[in-house]
């Protein structure tokens, strides 16, 4: 039986040829409490009997394709911990970058909307970074349209100690007005489900990935709707698929013709994000 990281990091490239190697380190890692830096320093490291029969149980799961934060039961987004479970979207770190560009424009007590909420990340983040920066007396609303991720996004509040309202709603129908409106809504075209990670597709929730032929579902519908639901000085920002740019500036165009709208891109200089407000 291998009793160190190296062996079991073997054992696992020998158990299935499509585990990918960086999964397993991940959570072998996570399991351990080890950083990245500490995990690679630490290869000799004997484990106990009952660490590697939870690293074989969780590498079994992994040949199977589950995904690893569904094995762990949570991810990291902008440093704090949430809770996922199948159903719920996995965070993307590219999402970080709408909750910092979010937060330039939040302000103490702002009325605020996470759309789509998942597992609540954004809300978690976008939250907790404003109490750094001095933001107070938000009002929080979060809305999705599964229970599942309601629940989830739920559990994720109250282990934040934070008060927000849930709300299961489609898009914007049924809601209120807000000043600050933020989503990370499905844009995946359904013709590229073919050319998808494997395990996406297992895993996680077909209606947080997919939004039709084009990818623009939940985008048309915002466009038409989101005008009754802004305060004089609201703002909104979303995320986007960065094939999807110039289909989003001609539909905003169309319908939204009194607002500015912005568009920027993520880290890897792909346009990614969108943020509108009504024109001054």
């Amino acid at each position: 039986m291998p009793n160190t990281l190296k062996d079991l990091r073997i054992e696992a490239g020998e158990a299935a040829e499509d585990i990918r190697p960086e999964d397993v380190d991940y959570v072998l890692a996570e399991r351990l409490n080890l950083t990245p830096s500490e995990f690679e320093m630490k290869q000799d490291m004997v484990l106990s009997d009952e660490q590697v029969k939870q690293a074989n149980k969780d590498i079994k799961k992994l040949a199977k394709g589950v995904s690893p934060q569904y094995i762990l039961g949570y991810a990291w987004f902008l440093g704090y911990k949430i809770m996922v479970q199948r159903g719920v979207l996995i965070p993307r770190f590219e999402t970080e970058e709408l909750v910092e560009w979010a937060l330039q424009s939040l302000k103490s007590g702002n009325k605020v909307l996470d759309l789509g909420t998942g597992s609540g990340c954004i809300t978690v983040a976008l939250a907790k970074e404003a109490e750094k920066k001095g933001i107070k007396a938000l009002t929080l609303y979060a809305s999705d349209v599964t229970d599942t991720a309601l629940r989830t996004s739920e559990e994720n509040f109250l282990n934040y100690h934070l008060d927000v309202t849930t709300r299961k709603a489609n898009v914007l129908i049924g809601l209120e007005k807000f000043d600050l409106i933020i989503s990370n809504p499905p844009y995946i075209k359904t013709t590229e489900k073919n050319v998808m990670d494997k395990n996406v597709l297992q895993n996680e929730p077909k209606e947080a990935l997919f939004a039709g032929k084009d990818g623009l579902d939940f985008y048309k519908k915002f466009a038409k709707q989101v005008r009754d639901h802004l305060n004089s000085h609201g703002e909104f920002f979303l995320e986007f698929g960065f094939s999807e740019e110039e289909q989003l500036k001609e539909l905003f165009a169309k319908e939204l013709p009194d607002f500015d709208i912005e568009f920027r891109k993520d880290m890897a200089g792909k346009p990614r994000m969108i943020h509108g407000r009504w024109q001054k």
